[in-house]
């Protein structure tokens, strides 16, 4: 072989062999170190990271289990380690509960009938999946804008967009019908909202950044301790909680959350986009489903959870707003709620997108009998119950406009979409209005001001248990 042929050969073999020992070698380092993601926040200079927070769960917990009151931790942890399993975490707001991994990975089924047979047990249950279910088209728009009074006794923004928000002002835009919607600028002229009180979202995420959002995201204040597990650790919550990985950094990878949020809140009169509900008002934005809209009982439970911790730590959460649901039952998702309204939080809750009588086919949590649940259906821009919307004269509450609603997008972009997941943050904003304007209101008091401030429609009659849908402006006793 030619001596001059060899060397060069020679050379590209050893550069592949380095190239592949390094590419091993990254890959190593790759599976032992966790990408650092950091929020900074130049007022208070603090700085957040997701490594000084827990780390994410190995694996998802099987079963939700419920101990007798008299059963001790150490009774627990016995019980758990001789079946192979191990207590995830123990859900702080209701004493007893336990999230188990299973570290078998038998059926959950099995699992859950396995621990339901014992003595020590109240109730066991699968943790089983939620899902988003997104009905209707997508139209995209984008936008800036400003705000003007358009009268002594309404408030007008002129936003871009807000003459296509038909939900807060109809007037027969789009083949709409003139008056179908919630009197928002009447009820502006009581309050545009507060930056006191907060909303928080359980949902998909929510993007903070989005221009017309951040000034309305709440964030926590220096003077509270952040958020503390006893299980799963220390959460530096900037500005909520992320349950599907255990960290502090709740941002949407779906979108979902962040077209509920800007309904809640996106800015009003900023000359961009759109007008939320509120102008002013403290999103917290809580994840628990993925970027593809999956989530589980047992992390809705850990988002609950939060909220009441903050709540009692003196946050001013009053509202959570739910756009998500199923037709599993959860008796532990239940007691939560429960816990939350023990805790003076409304709870605001999508009927479901299956067309179908929740009366006959109940639809979670929505459907759950708690004194702090409003269940929210879906209207079109006729104030015709929308064809997706499920119903019910007993266990649906109230309607609120849902199909075709412009809000916030990822990116800094604005999507209009439907579903009574849209309808929902309707009723939670107009609830953060009341509050802005009545803040010592009881959830009691709350949740009966918003059931009686509806305008009566034949088109809902017989379909929801109030027969009409949400007046902001009779709410807040504009009228």
């Amino acid at each position: 072989m030619n001596r001059n042929n060899f060397l060069p050969q020679l050379a590209l073999a050893l550069v592949l062999i380095f190239v592949a020992a390094f590419a091993g070698q990254l890959r190593k380092w790759q599976t032992q170190w966790k990408p650092r993601v950091t929020l900074h926040h130049t007022e208070s200079r603090w700085t957040i990271d997701k490594d000084d927070a827990a780390s994410e769960r190995p694996s998802v917990p099987e079963v939700l289990v419920k101990f007798r009151s008299d059963v001790s931790e150490e009774t627990i942890r016995e019980i758990t380690a001789r079946l192979n399993d191990r207590v995830e975490d123990q859900i702080e707001a209701l004493p007893g509960l336990q999230a188990i991994d299973d570290l078998d990975n038998e059926d959950a089924a099995e699992v859950a009938a396995q621990y339901q047979a014992m003595p020590e047990v109240e109730y066991a249950e699968e943790n089983f999946e939620i899902n988003l279910i997104k009905p209707g088209d997508v139209s995209f728009a984008t936008g800036m804008g400003d705000y003007s009074r358009g009268s002594a006794n309404h408030l007008h923004p002129q936003d871009p967009l807000f003459s296509e928000q038909w939900a807060l002002d109809n007037h027969g835009q789009s083949g709409g019908k003139e008056g179908a919607d919630i009197n928002a600028a009447r009820a502006w002229s009581v309050t545009s909202g507060s930056d006191e009180v907060v909303v928080a979202v359980i949902d998909t995420g929510v993007d903070y950044s989005h221009t017309d959002l951040a000034v309305n995201i709440w964030v926590r204040p220096a003077s509270l301790a952040p958020y503390e597990d006893r299980d799963l650790g220390r959460i530096l919550d900037y500005h909520g909680y992320n349950a599907v990985a255990n960290n502090a950094d709740p941002m949407d990878e779906s979108g979902h959350g962040t077209h509920c949020a800007g309904i809640i809140g996106a800015e009003g009169g900023n000359n961009l986009g759109i007008a939320g509900v509120n102008w002013k008002v403290k999103i917290m934005p809580l994840k628990f489903m993925n970027a593809s809209g999956f989530g589980n009982t047992k992390d809705a439970i850990e988002c609950i959870n939060y909220v009441i911790d903050r709540r009692k730590k003196g946050v001013n959460v009053r509202i959570i707003s739910a756009s998500w649901g199923s037709t599993r039952k959860s008796r532990a998702l239940e007691e939560v709620i429960r816990k939350a309204y023990d805790a003076g939080i409304l709870f605001v809750a999508a009927s479901g997108n299956a067309s179908t009588s929740t009366d006959r086919t109940p639809h979670y949590p929505s459907s759950y009998k708690l004194g702090n649940i409003i269940s929210v259906a879906a209207l079109d821009r006729n104030d015709q119950l929308a064809p997706f919307s499920n119903f019910g004269a007993n266990s649906v509450h109230i309607a609120a406009p849902g199909k075709d609603i412009l809000s916030t997008w990822l990116g800094d972009n604005y999507e209009a979409h439907s579903g009574t997941s849209m309808a929902t943050p309707v009723v939670s904003g107009v609830a953060a209005l009341v509050l802005a304007n009545e803040p010592r209101l009881t959830v009691d008091e709350l949740r009966r001001r918003i059931l009686e401030s509806v305008d009566k429609l034949e088109s809902l009659r017989g379909k929801v248990a109030t027969g009409g849908r949400i007046n902001a402006a009779t709410a807040l006793r504009a009228d």
